[in-house]
């Protein structure tokens, strides 16, 4: 079976609004949670998609639910989100499992909850390269010359920018793989590599490039979400 795995454990902090995660703002008439799980409804392929909330927010979650996507919700399912972004797909894959125990083949597309613009374009590519390679990560081409500085003072140096990819979300694998994986982690490998594709990068696993869109921003900031109203009309 096919999965979406929607991330959306996080607290928003770094938006600096306090009183509510940054995946529960309105962007035009909804929130951005409710327009990012609507991408993921129209992809057929898709058989569940389940969402990794933090423990505070999930009766609203499910509120949201069934406000805006009471037709689909059979096919919505709500987990508690982890500490960071890895715990979170693991307490998903987890969730799945307890529901309907899972096997080597499953797929699961994981997705930042503040990225609404995804294409449905993209997330099928995601699935169909997963069935060939390890993992997949959404990337697009980097348009800055990137530059590397390991004492954070100067430059240490400027890579071949025809070489280097912006990484974006999905992220797809196989959830047996993943968990196998994360499991065989140190502690504090654990609390370094907090990027799902770069766990399978390390072990040796191959990773296909899925082509992903500049328009697919994460609205992490002030100014993220204003382009994001932009982009949609929304004064």
């Amino acid at each position: 079976m096919i999965y979406a795995g929607i991330l959306a454990g996080g607290t928003g902090t770094r938006m600096g609004i306090q009183d509510m995660p940054k995946q529960f703002l309105e962007l035009g008439s909804r929130p951005i949670l409710v327009h990012t799980i609507e991408k993921f409804v129209l992809v057929p392929e898709i058989d569940k998609i389940v969402l990794g909330i933090h423990p505070d927010w999930v009766a609203y979650t499910e509120d949201l639910i069934e406000k805006y996507l009471s037709n689909d919700k059979e096919r919505i399912i709500v987990a508690e989100g982890g500490s960071d972004r890895n715990t979170t797909i693991k307490n998903i894959i987890e969730k799945i499992d307890s529901l309907q125990p899972i096997s080597a083949d499953d797929i699961i597309v994981t997705h930042d909850s503040v990225r609404p613009f995804v294409s449905i374009k993209t997330i099928q590519e995601n699935i169909a390269l997963a069935k060939n390679n390890d993992a997949v990560d959404t990337v697009v081409e980097a348009t800055d010359t990137i530059v590397q500085s390991l004492d954070n003072t100067v430059i240490t140096d400027i890579p071949e920018r025809k070489y280097l990819y912006q990484g974006q979300t999905p992220q797809t694998f196989k959830m047996q793989d993943f968990l196998n994986l994360y499991d065989s982690l140190s502690n504090e490998d654990k609390a370094i590599l907090t990027d799902a594709c770069k766990i399978f990068v390390i072990k040796g696993k191959q990773v296909a490039l899925a082509k992903g869109d500049y328009a697919n921003i994460k609205i992490t900031t002030v100014t993220d979400l204003k382009i994001a109203r932009s982009m949609i009309g929304d004064k």
